[in-house]
């Protein structure tokens, strides 16, 4: 268990510094006043898809580096880091140029309409896509990384980074004047310098550094994968906001907290799961495939403790956080209707996430694609349109998120109970 917490509390401070960094920009630009805060707001959640994109990314690299530091072929291991830093070259690219062409007319979509909001959204939107190249540079460079067992560099990385943009935003913000346009320049610069904090890292391992179009091919089929299973993900979560809305404001006031509350969990979670895949790949990349089930076992238990640990803390937050829902008791109340829901779905999400990096660093992508979509598909979405048809309130809507969580565990819990899964050898 040693082994997997040196992994994996790095990789959870990695992890919470966006979201942290966000909330001090979101504090700065707040203090710009109410329509610069709907423009960051509308212009951020247009980044969070390149944000969505690069965690693929990553994912699929710390895979397949992980089998060939396993192996013993930490050049090689590396060498996918290189790949998947001309791949997340090129998307950056992509996302920069589409951003720029569609910035207007895009916004004004999302804002319902031209105004003040739509142009400030597009404004913050055209020079914040300027660091795509390096948000996606630091996903691939924190695949590889994690593939090779450091994930102290991309601590140091990330949180220099960061700290260096939460200094800038409000000076930028303030002092110089700029407004909203110095929180969009804060974040270019901390994208952009992480990017090339983790090339350096790839030149300073002496590997070469051109494209292999081959390799790039297998990554690509990998990555779809992924990103198939990440679509059944934001569906799911569109869905449940969607429904949530139909009950009324009240209802969608509190399924908001809840569900940010179980995003911040999974993040946590998350942490575990990023330590399963580096190991678990490592093992199979070496052939030891008895290491690789044993991990396995361990790693379940720690999710689970760890999902249980959270119940208890979102259990008692209910009473604790009663600030959060304001003066408004009927927003409290429907809170209630979720939270049980939210306690007890918290074991068997901890195992879920722990067991999703386990199979992430064996490889077995397409299982989990196929899993993700038969819940999805066939549990939680019928299960929530039907909670709206029959008027079940916002519980109906937790209780379909619930039955996600347990179908996608049952099927979890089956694949590692046979042999599909661990597969040996430095490639998969």
């Amino acid at each position: 268990m040693r082994r997997v917490a040196t992994l994996a509390i790095p990789a959870l401070v990695v992890l919470a510094a966006e979201p942290l960094y966000v909330l001090v920009d979101t504090a700065v630009v707040g203090h710009l006043g109410r329509t610069q805060l709907a423009g960051l707001a509308l212009g951020g959640s247009v980044m969070t898809f390149a944000v969505w994109l690069g965690t693929v990314l990553a994912y699929g690299t710390t895979g397949r580096a992980a089998r060939r530091f396993g192996a013993g072929q930490r050049a090689a291991a590396v060498e996918e880091g290189v790949q998947a830093s001309w791949l997340a070259l090129a998307g950056g690219l992509v996302i920069l140029l589409v951003i720029e062409a569609v910035a207007g007319p895009l916004t004004r979509v999302l804002a319902g309409g031209p105004g003040d909001v739509a142009d400030n959204a597009a404004g913050w939107l055209r020079i914040a896509a300027l660091g795509a190249p390096g948000l996606m540079l630091a996903t691939a460079g924190n695949g590889w990384m994690r593939g090779v067992q450091d994930t102290r560099r991309p601590l140091y990385y990330v949180l220099a980074a960061n700290g260096l943009s939460a200094a800038l935003c409000p000076l930028l913000a303030y002092p110089a004047g700029l407004g909203l346009t110095g929180s969009a320049v804060a974040n270019v610069t901390a994208q952009t310098v992480v990017g090339v904090l983790f090339v350096r890292a790839l030149r300073t391992e002496r590997v070469p550094l051109r494209p292999q179009p081959a390799v790039i091919g297998r990554q690509l089929a990998l990555g779809r994968d992924l990103l198939l299973r990440g679509a059944a993900f934001q569906a799911c979560f569109l869905s449940a906001s969607a429904v949530a809305a139909r009950f009324g404001e009240a209802a969608l006031a509190a399924h908001q907290i809840a569900i940010q509350l179980f995003f911040f969990t999974a993040l946590a979670l998350d942490a575990i799961a990023i330590a399963a895949q580096s190991l678990v790949g490592a093992a199979l990349g070496g052939e030891r495939v008895a290491e690789a089930r044993h991990l396995a076992r361990r790693i379940t238990v720690a999710g689970l403790v760890a999902g249980a640990a959270f119940a208890v803390l979102v259990a008692a937050a209910l009473l604790s956080v009663r600030p959060w829902f304001g003066a408004d008791a009927e927003v409290y109340t429907q809170a209630r209707h979720a939270w049980w829901f939210f306690v007890a779905m918290m074991p068997a999400a901890g195992v879920v996430f722990a067991l999703d990096g386990v199979f992430l660093g064996a490889g077995d992508v397409r299982y989990l694609r196929n899993l993700t979509l038969v819940a999805a598909l066939g549990g939680f979405l019928p299960g929530i349109w039907l909670a709206y048809l029959l008027d079940f309130g916002l519980s109906g809507v937790w209780a379909a998120l619930t039955l996600f969580i347990a179908l996608r565990l049952a099927g979890l819990l089956y694949r590692l109970a046979g042999d599909g899964w661990a597969v040996a050898g430095a490639v998969r």
